[in-house]
């Protein structure tokens, strides 16, 4: 330590103390970014080195006597990048492992398709996917809605029948787990809370959620828009209920009226649905903080690309809301992440699982949204698998943009399904397979495969055995599960959430005013009528009063008349002034009698 200089106070000695601390402290991170930087080239050499080496089972040459199949998938999966390996050709019942079969790792952003019924190795064959782009380096996002993914984080098992397996596939095969940051919709579960704003969400992914016909999504985006015109931030469905009900109110009707109003009745059925989706826990999904998509493009200090799986079995009663959610994400992506044109090889493949879900009784703008993303994402970088039952689940203008598939066995039960099938097999490029029988015969663990090769053309229809998967195929330990979500820093970031001031709170404070104003009006109202009141009443006592005053007046002159009636002397010159009347009268009209 440097001895202390003369005459230095205890503030100057404690200000440089710091400064040495803070050195010490970056001199400590940059060794440390050194010797991640020298791991991670370490772990790419040898993953070069690997990709490098034959593959183990694959005979320096083919035999003599090799079918013209194998030849030509042989050839036709022969790549010279790195290549993502799926499994070997299958013939006569036989895997051949000479006959490799896989998919160019620098083409995963033209997008795939992953498809086949229920229980036929779909989510194997993701498991596979994601392992082997891990080892490449290659972040993933998987959604995880049976719950047996966070097996991924802990090393398989080896068994009898694996061993028998891998050895008929030419598979070297080792136990090994792989970097994986577990997440929760909405806190839904054991994982990282995941959480977004209903602002970010967006009016269009929202009405897909609460089912919402044209019109009443067209009048939710209307409120979306006003509310960003008042600079109202809508962050929970607290905050769109009050909106909702602030824009159908007495004071806040005239808001709408310049840019198309909102009906009373629509904002009534976009409320309840608000109420439905509340009593179904979404409230736990709305709101903050705001999980950032850029999480998910993480690699491990080894170099390996960190696996994001998205928890789901909280929520499998939900389907529109998560796989909406999923949407969300992409879309998210696609909009945060720079143009880096056509990569060497993704920065992120996303799993899309329950494909299904996501496009049943959406709208024409819905579809159109969804089409323009998977068309535009790729040249970000971002690569999209949809797994789903059936190709016909996925919409034509989406199945279009897909350039690798692997199907899975369909079944055809009944006239739809066979329909369906028969509508699949048309998909795939010229082959010597009767897919429709094909389909139908495949076992678990198997898939007809093609994929867009390095010359953007499709490669062989190949009937292919999977290869297993090196992590665990059953769900992980809960206390390994939670001490993975315990030691994980997006749990400190998103554990908690946040309530800050929103629409809610000031559309409050605006409907307490208002309520404020009105009652003050009513008051000042009252009190007029109350003068009026007080006015007509002291009027019409003093009209009484005069009406009075008018009649004791009347009364006081008859009572005068009536006293001097009764006097003798005037009732003497009254009758002698009516007979003198009467004499004038006959003498003027000439009726007086002559005596």
């Amino acid at each position: 330590m440097a001895a202390t200089p003369a005459g230095e106070d205890d503030g100057v000695r404690l200000a440089r103390l710091e400064a040495q601390a803070a050195q010490a402290a970056a001199e400590a991170a940059r060794l440390e970014a050194q010797a991640a930087r020298a791991a991670a080239a370490a772990a790419a050499a040898e993953l070069a080195a690997a990709r490098a080496a034959a593959p183990p089972g694959r005979p320096a040459t083919p035999p003599a006597d090799e079918p013209e199949r194998v030849r030509q998938v042989r050839e036709g999966y022969t790549f010279a990048g790195p290549t993502l390996d799926l499994g070997v050709l299958v013939e006569d019942g036989t895997p051949v492992p000479s006959a490799r079969v896989g998919l160019p790792l620098g083409l995963l952003n033209r997008h795939a398709l992953v498809a086949g019924a229920t229980g036929t190795g779909k989510t194997r064959t993701l498991q596979l996917m994601a392992e082997q782009l891990s080892t490449a380096g290659v972040p993933t996002f998987v959604a995880d809605v049976k719950g047996d993914l966070t097996g991924l984080a802990v090393p398989g098992t080896a068994s009898d029948r694996l061993t028998e397996r891998t050895r008929a596939l030419g598979q070297d095969w080792s136990a090994s787990a792989f970097p994986v940051e577990l997440y929760a919709l909405g806190g839904v579960g054991t994982g990282v809370p995941v959480r977004t704003t209903v602002t970010d969400f967006g009016p269009l992914l929202l009405a897909k959620v609460l089912g919402l016909n044209a019109t009443q999504e067209s009048s939710l985006g209307l409120v979306f828009h006003w509310a960003d015109q008042q600079g109202l931030a809508l962050l929970d469905l607290a905050d769109l209920r009050t909106t909702l009900q602030w824009l159908t109110s007495d004071d806040g009707k005239a808001e709408l009226t310049g840019i198309g109003g909102l009906s009373s009745s629509t904002a009534g059925v976009i409320l309840r649905e608000i109420v439905a989706l509340q009593a179904q826990g979404a409230d736990a999904f709305f709101g903050e903080p705001a999980f950032e998509v850029e999480d998910l493009l993480r690699t491990a200090p080894d170099g390996r690309g960190v696996i994001s799986a998205l928890e789901l079995p909280g929520v499998q009663d939900r389907p529109a809301l998560f796989s909406t959610f999923l949407m969300w994400l992409l879309a998210e992506l696609f909009e945060v992440l720079p143009e880096i044109g056509d990569p060497d090889e993704p920065r992120l493949v996303f799993f899309f699982d329950e494909a299904h879900l996501l496009f049943a009784d959406a709208s024409d703008d819905f579809l159109a949204q969804v089409v323009r993303t998977v068309r535009l994402i790729r040249s970000k970088g971002v690569g999209v698998v949809f797994v789903t039952q059936s190709p016909k689940d996925v919409p034509p203008d989406v199945l279009g943009q897909l350039g690798s598939r692997v199907q899975h066995a369909l079944r055809a039960f009944t006239p739809d399904d066979a329909a369906a099938l028969r509508a699949a097999a048309r998909t795939y490029p010229t082959s010597s397979y009767d897919l429709e029988r094909v389909l139908q015969d495949l076992a678990t663990g198997e898939a007809v495969v093609t994929v867009l090769g390095e010359r953007g053309a499709p490669t062989p229809v190949a009937w292919t055995r999977l290869l297993a998967p090196r992590a665990s195929m059953d769900a992980a330990p809960a206390d390994a599960v939670a001490a993975l979500v315990a030691g994980s820093a997006a749990a400190q970031r998103y554990g908690a959430s946040v309530d800050r001031e929103s629409a809610a709170e000031l559309l409050t404070v605006r409907i307490e005013r208002a309520e404020a104003e009105r009652a003050a009006d009513r008051e000042a109202q009252e009190r007029a009528e109350e003068r009026a009141a007080q006015d007509k009443e002291r009027a019409a006592a003093e009209r009484e009063a005069a009406r009075r005053e008018r009649e004791q007046a009347r009364t006081s002159g008859s009572s005068r008349r009536t006293s001097r009636s009764a006097d003798p002397l005037d009732a003497f010159l009254r009758s002698a002034g009516t007979q003198l009347g009467r004499e004038i009268t006959r003498t003027l009209f000439g009726t007086r009698r002559r005596r």
